[in-house]
């Protein structure tokens, strides 16, 4: 039996892994998740949670619920580009049993009435979603649902809030700023991963910021600290035409329409035809940038109201903090602490 494991460690770490930079190592993971936990004094004893398993550095959500002492977490995972089920199964396995919690995670493949009858906390995670009617009258009335980011970058397509609300079901949001989470501070860093992947060096470099959002100004300080020469508007409209760009970055709350308009567009080819757009938030038309020959990074389609580049792609930091911050905003709710406990009331917000 411990040689069956070794060898199953062994493929694990040559055959998976290897897809993977060395950072995210199973090993340095499982620290990671440790000190996430220690900081937010999260303790989710008792608690059943109903989550999803994925790959990459989005294995660590079940693990990080049941290091925090979940008395069962199911975890429901799907084959997606990213992974297969076997994958999924596999990588999960193979973190929870260097962890010791193997045993209190069950991973399911279908959303079924009596297993989310039971979640006191679910979270809003991508094979968990959509969170529509028919799931939300299969939850008990004390569960909390936790978006897992902050309440202002909401997505109507993610859970039905109106029936929750005519429910009474509890739908809550996590301060990614707060001290023990601390997830904008990784914004510039991946701004930064953007601009190096494509050919921008960021030092000497001007760049125009566009954003209307609390993204501002974690993304403009850590430009600043790197070299760049940084233009913040909130609209193009606002920004100054007579500069030579090196790169235009829309960090834009999503809307139902794209966040630059065909004005906008427009003008981007006919002032700034050498200079690179970036879509770091907020839907561009990317057909439209074809058409008139913008150069926009990356240069593919992205889900709407999705960003442009996901926090794991600098590293897992990031994506366990914002997970391990999502769990305790949850469970802040489900423990009902007094409003005066700031300690703790502090994590969440109110969607």
């Amino acid at each position: 039996m411990i040689i069956l494991k070794l060898l199953q460690e062994i493929w694990f770490n040559h055959i998976v892994m290897n897809n993977l930079p060395v950072g995210f190592n199973h090993k340095r993971l499982l620290r990671l998740i440790k000190d996430a936990i220690d900081r937010c004094n999260l303790d989710l004893s008792d608690q059943i949670i109903f989550t999803e398993a994925a790959t990459g550095a989005y294995v660590v959500t079940p693990i990080i619920a049941a290091l925090a002492g979940a008395k069962k977490v199911y975890a429901i995972t799907k084959d997606t580009p990213y992974g297969t089920i076997k994958q999924v199964i596999n990588e999960t396995e193979s973190l929870a049993n260097l962890a010791g919690i193997s045993s209190n995670i069950e991973i399911i493949t279908e959303k079924t009435s009596d297993i989310v009858s039971k979640a006191d906390l679910i979270t809003n995670s991508g094979h968990v979603r959509p969170i529509n009617k028919e799931m939300i009258n299969w939850m008990k009335p004390s569960v909390v649902i936790s978006l897992m980011y902050e309440s202002w970058e909401f997505r109507e397509e993610d859970i039905d809030l109106d029936y929750c609300r005519k429910t009474g079901i509890k739908v809550i949001g996590v301060n990614e700023k707060h001290p023990s989470i601390d997830v904008f501070s990784f914004l510039g860093i991946m701004a930064i991963k953007q601009l190096l992947d494509a050919g921008v060096a960021v030092y000497g470099s001007k760049i125009l910021l566009l954003c209307d959002n609390h993204f501002s100004e974690f993304i403009q300080k850590t430009l600043s600290q790197n070299g760049a020469e940084v233009y913040c508007h909130k609209q193009l409209k606002e920004a100054e035409m007579q500069i030579n760009y090196d790169a235009i970055i829309a960090a834009l709350k999503p809307q139902k329409n794209p966040v630059l308009s065909e004005v906008d567009l427009r003008i981007i080819a006919q002032n700034f035809s050498d200079c690179v757009i970036f879509q770091f938030w907020g839907d561009i038309d990317l057909y439209l940038c074809h058409q008139l020959n913008i150069l926009i990074y990356p240069d593919k389609t992205i889900k709407k109201g999705h960003m442009g580049i996901l926090p794991s792609e600098i590293g897992p930091e990031a994506i366990i903090r914002l997970q391990t911050g999502g769990l305790k905003s949850g469970s802040v709710v489900i423990k009902k602490y007094d409003i005066i406990d700031r300690k703790n009331i502090d994590y969440i917000q109110i969607v």
